[in-house]
């Protein structure tokens, strides 16, 4: 094939919308819609796809940058990060976005933006050699990845009159939360769970664990505060959490916290919130503040920086699992090839995949099933999937028809409760 084929011939950055159930979180609540950009890269009749998020200054980086990548070799991602850099140097400095968002960060808008296109990139290359992703990042070590039920409490319907209310219903108590769990593992057999705390009073949310635990004896058991406790509040948990978890995810916030939380408890703790580059995993090591590191191919810079980074893990002796946001079927098949070649990758990884309507998907034939909790690779060229033209274009005028430009939690919840406010530690 002649050199000319692998070049980049065309870019296009599509900023969709999908709805959104109204998830409580330590931020606040989830907004009606989701936002994502879908990128396609086209070569020698061949397109990669990519997919990363839609908030303003993200998108405004994809969209500045997406010319200057046309005629890049395919293969040269050295050359797609430096080019990535010059683009952005172009744009003024970008505001923070949701604080539970790594990749809306200001700081991580080069590695965003390099992994939205490198994973286009290298879907494209796949494509173009005819085999797998996971050929291309090592050999699957692994044909069937665990994902864990993901369990928000939530209310019934958002605020905005004209939403419509979910099929998911209430969940504001333990027994709420069971139910959840309940109708969630019937869906997709999930084989352990995670809560997303710090919304409630801390008792409640114990609570919920110790029904967790009751209603499904020997499944592993996650608690996600998001650094909303102060230091008694999580010891105070700990002591009844500490039998009943496999791990504590953030339950306070910074190093020097959760490095004393590891001390006074001996509990395994992971994070997404205060190792998201390597820097802090290099101050994490220093003060043992983390046993269990939750990468995001999305912020860490890429699915190549993602295995570098699983790397380091094993060289220190940390655990190794993925961090999800709300997020389609690109991002989805994206982690799964990536954690299905790599091998210190033993805890199931998150994903918000369940939370997304069946309408909402824009690859073709629809959502990407979930069986035994598991999400299975093929050998189809590249991630596997393609494009659906008319779900995508729906997905676009959903955009285009909305408000929402930047993920805004806080926002949102204050629309219910004037006095909520970001402060830290909330409880």
């Amino acid at each position: 094939m002649e050199s000319a084929l692998m070049q980049i011939t065309a870019l296009r950055v599509t900023p969709i919308a999908f709805r959104d159930p109204p998830l409580l979180n330590a931020a606040g609540i989830h907004e009606p819609y989701a936002l994502r950009s879908i990128i396609e890269v086209e070569a020698g009749g061949f397109t990669g796809l990519g997919e990363s998020y839609g908030d303003a200054p993200v998108l405004a980086a994809l969209q500045e940058a997406a010319p200057d990548l046309v005629g890049l070799s395919i293969y040269d991602l050295n050359g797609l990060h430096d080019r990535l850099a010059s683009a952005l140097a172009r744009l003024p400095t970008a505001q923070a976005g949701a604080e539970l968002a790594p990749g809306s960060q200001p700081s991580r808008l080069l590695g965003n933006c390099f992994s939205a296109f490198e994973v286009a990139l290298l879907d494209l290359q796949a494509k173009v050699a005819g085999v797998p992703l996971h050929e291309l990042l090592g050999g699957a070590l692994r044909r069937e990845v665990p994902f864990s039920a993901y369990l928000f409490f939530k209310y019934a319907r958002h605020i905005e009159p004209e939403e419509a209310p979910d099929a998911w219903g209430e969940a504001i108590t333990p027994e709420g939360i069971v139910a959840q769990a309940r109708r969630m593992i019937h869906l997709h057999g999930f084989g352990s769970i995670k809560l997303k705390a710090g919304t409630l009073p801390p008792d409640i949310e114990v609570a919920s664990i110790e029904a967790l635990s009751r209603a499904f004896p020997g499944l592993p058991l996650r608690i996600d505060p998001n650094g909303a406790w102060a230091m008694d509040t999580a010891l105070k948990a700990a002591e009844k959490l500490g039998p009943l978890i496999e791990y504590y995810e953030d339950p306070v916030a910074g190093h020097d916290d959760m490095a004393e939380l590891h001390r006074k408890t001996g509990l395994p703790l992971a994070t997404n919130m205060i190792v998201i580059d390597f820097p802090g995993f290099k101050e994490s090591v220093a003060k043992n503040s983390v046993q269990i590191v939750l990468s995001d191919h999305h912020y860490w810079g890429g699915l190549r920086a993602t295995q570098n980074l699983a790397a380091m893990c094993d060289t220190f002796g940390l655990g190794l699992s993925m961090h999800s946001n709300s997020h389609l079927g690109i991002s989805l098949m994206a982690m799964t090839h990536l954690a299905a070649t790599t091998r210190n990758l033993t805890y199931a990884c998150d994903t918000h995949y369940p939370w997304v309507e069946e309408d909402d998907e824009v690859i073709a034939g629809g959502k990407i099933p979930i069986t035994g909790g598991c999400v299975r690779i093929t050998d189809m060229p590249g991630i596997g999937v393609e494009l659906d033209r008319q779900r995508l274009a729906r997905a676009h005028a959903m955009f285009k028809r909305i408000t929402i430009r930047t993920r805004d939690d806080l926002g949102q919840m204050q629309k219910y409760d004037k006095a909520f406010t970001e402060k830290k530690p909330r409880y």
